[in-house]
């Protein structure tokens, strides 16, 4: 079929793939510790029956260490034609209050052009994407296809790493495609060419044996929590910008973003001040950035008068691509330990890390991927860093040297994922799987 007619195709395969992304996001897959596994594993069923609805010949649940089973799904390529690996994910972040919400978080519904709901684009709209294009293409196609369809992306404790690693024969391919990415902007075309790396770490704080009042002893003796504050304040320096020595800044050479979409995207307040310097590309694609993402300290409603004896907090640093995530992990513990006021006692615990990624650009399967977006969008196509991390790109990349690595999907600003409200523009949808739809048929004359 030709482009004309493949847009036709999925045209009119859209009020069936939008019935199933809403079964899929009436799942309430979450598969952190603590919530119920029936639904996550009703997710994984739900998954390997899409797949099989596409036409694979092989589709299977397949065991992965410390995590709910992934979908394996697979139909051999044609002598001499490559072969695409579809990766996505199955799992969701907590919904978190209800009350959040503008519709319940696992009812999928559509305002203005958009579905509402937990997963609709993370990354349940990713597999309507690959589930979308293997039905347009038929069961008449050259190109090999296998596909990856993971449980437990979200929380990051699953083997899934160590899965991909331990399976480069199973899961060899000429092309990775990774659906948990999107457009820089709705409606603009994207392909990601860079991810930051990340590093996490737990930093802790013991001042006194107990809590003390703080009328009776506070002024000499030392509050956790205030020792804490200090250090996590040398992270940064007055303008914004991470202050600590040993983490790396790369060029980035890719899209600019406006700072007004940013401050739109972000939902920046009037009159707060973005931090750092440069251009807001570079911060996001190039440079680190550290956050404080938990600390445990009592809640000011029903605080007592006391002295903190102890103080927690988890340190969030993503990193510029290219860059060692142990190695920076460690230089980020080494100034937490330096800046250690009034030699309280501190003891750093590392977290999980995850390998940046500057894509391949110049391969026969990155010009079909451009190609396909733009017909598919019928506008030009922009290269864009993305400052979030996928630490399962670098495990394919290890078990699989040689493949091309494709970022793209469903998501956008708009989207919110991991956010209440969180939705995908069922049009961004809809040429998202006509530009895979395309790719898939134009790869093997690109081969």
């Amino acid at each position: 079929m030709n482009t004309d007619e493949l847009r036709q195709a999925v045209a009119g395969l859209m009020p069936g793939l939008r019935a199933d992304l809403e079964r899929l996001v009436r799942l309430p897959s979450v598969a952190f510790d603590g919530f119920p596994a029936e639904p996550v594993e009703q997710a994984g069923a739900a998954v390997a029956e899409l797949l099989k609805k596409a036409g694979l010949p092989e589709v299977r649940m397949v065991d992965v260490a410390k995590a709910p089973q992934a979908v394996f799904a697979a139909r051999p390529a044609a002598p001499g034609a490559p072969t695409v690996l579809l990766y996505a994910h199955y799992d969701v972040q907590p919904a978190g209050p209800d009350e959040a919400w503008t519709s319940p978080p696992f009812e999928p519904t559509e305002r203005a052009g958009r579905l509402y709901g937990r997963g609709a684009s993370d990354d349940k709209g990713g597999i309507i994407m690959h589930a979308g294009a293997l039905l347009a293409l038929g069961a008449d196609w050259l190109v090999g296809i296998k596909v990856l369809i993971e449980g437990q992306e979200e929380n990051g404790q699953g083997g899934i790493e160590a899965f991909v690693k331990a399976n480069a024969e199973l899961l060899k391919a000429d092309v990775i495609v990774i659906s948990d990415v999107g457009n820089y902007s709705l409606g603009v075309p994207t392909l990601t060419t860079s991810l930051r790396g990340m590093a996490a770490l737990d930093v802790e704080v013991e001042t006194l044996e107990g809590a003390v009042h703080s009328g009776m002893y506070g002024g000499p003796a030392p509050d956790a929590l205030i020792a804490l504050a200090h250090m996590i304040a040398t992270l940064h320096d007055a303008a914004g910008t991470v202050a600590v020595d040993g983490l790396d800044v790369v060029a980035y050479d890719g899209a600019p973003y406006d700072e007004a979409a940013f401050r739109a995207d972000a939902g920046v307040l009037d009159g707060v001040d973005l931090i750092g310097a440069g251009s807001i590309a570079d911060r996001l694609y190039g440079r680190p950035s550290i956050n404080v993402i938990g600390i445990d300290a009592p809640a000011v409603d029903g605080a007592a008068n006391a002295l903190l004896p102890k103080a927690r907090a988890r340190v969030s640093v993503r990193l510029a691509p290219g860059q060692d995530p142990a190695e920076a992990q460690a230089v980020v513990a080494k100034h937490l330990e330096a800046a250690a006021p009034w030699r309280v006692k501190v003891r750093v615990t590392p977290g999980s890390v995850g390998q940046g990624f500057l894509a391949r650009t110049d391969g026969p399967a990155y010009a079909a991927a451009s190609d396909a977006m733009a017909a598919a969008f019928q506008k030009d196509v922009v290269h864009y860093g993305e400052g979030g991390s996928i630490p399962l790109v670098a495990a394919f990349l290890e078990a699989l040297p040689a493949a091309e690595m494709i970022l793209w999907g469903c998501e956008e600003p708009q989207c919110k994922i991991h956010a209440p409200n969180e939705s995908v523009d069922l049009a961004e949808l809809e040429h998202m799987v006509l530009a895979e739809t395309l790719f898939i048929a134009g790869l093997a004359e690109k081969k």
